[in-house]
């Protein structure tokens, strides 16, 4: 039993050439999606693996960017519509709250019948089931132990750390550069980081400098698109493709 990692997007918001960062974790036939851009099916799709969103049992969201949430209407429509069941999200409560209130309820609260009569409103829960999770505060998901730590970013934002398959993973999710946060997510066997524009983002000299053991378990995401993939002293994770962690 391993953790298998199958990369379905490893752009950043202004990304022109690749999806948005997301990807997918699965251990014994039990997979968690980590984040959810627009579109995901086609990004499952063309990705190794052949996965679909009846393969996902539990969504883990780090936060509101569209670049990592912007998928999740039509997730939970093809949930509700198609597969006739929940998403089971993995998310700070407030993170939760937010996605519905100020994301979803304007686009998800009304639906009408067959014959144009409205139905009663539609709430979080009829589309939801909200695993909260909170720092400090491990969550156990079929064969995942899924951390939670907070980013320094513009909007609330956890960076996670998940267990299962006798390995860990780290995932930075988006954050300035916080070098008290990189050794939480070096504690696991491989890291996920970001490094992109902007001040609330990680910049790639700044990983540079980090002790060798801990640069040699990182592999970057979220990279503008003129980042020197052929120059960079740390890899890449590699889009659509498979890993084991």
């Amino acid at each position: 039993m391993t953790m298998q990692l199958t990369a379905l997007g490893t752009g950043g918001a202004l990304s022109a050439e690749r999806y948005s960062t997301s990807f997918a974790l699965s251990v014994d036939g039990h997979t968690l999606l980590i984040d959810c851009p627009h579109p995901m099916r086609k990004m499952m799709r063309e990705a190794d693996g052949d996965l679909d969103v009846g393969d996902v049992d539990a969504l883990v969201l780090t936060h509101l960017h569209a670049d990592h949430a912007s998928g999740m209407e039509g997730f939970a429509f093809f949930s509700y519509f198609v597969l006739q069941r929940p998403v089971r999200l993995i998310a700070h409560p407030d993170v939760a709250r937010a996605l519905w209130t100020d994301h979803l309820a304007v686009t998800m609260s009304r639906l009408i019948g067959p014959d144009g009569t409205p139905k009663p409103p539609m709430t979080f829960e009829d589309y939801f089931e909200l695993v909260p999770l909170v720092p400090g505060t491990p969550v156990t998901e079929g064969p995942f132990v899924v951390e939670g730590r907070g980013t320094i970013h513009h909007i609330p934002t956890l960076a996670l750390r998940i267990a299962g398959g006798g390995r860990r993973l780290g995932y930075s999710a988006d954050t300035a550069f916080d070098p008290a946060l990189i050794n939480w997510l070096a504690e696991g066997d491989l890291v996920i980081h970001e490094t992109n524009y902007g001040g609330a983002h990680t910049p790639y000299e700044a990983l540079v400098g980090l002790p060798l053991e801990i640069r040699n378990k990182i592999r970057l995401v979220a990279y503008p698109d003129a980042f020197d993939v052929a120059a960079s002293v740390m890899p890449v994770l590699p889009e659509g493709r498979q890993l084991q962690v």
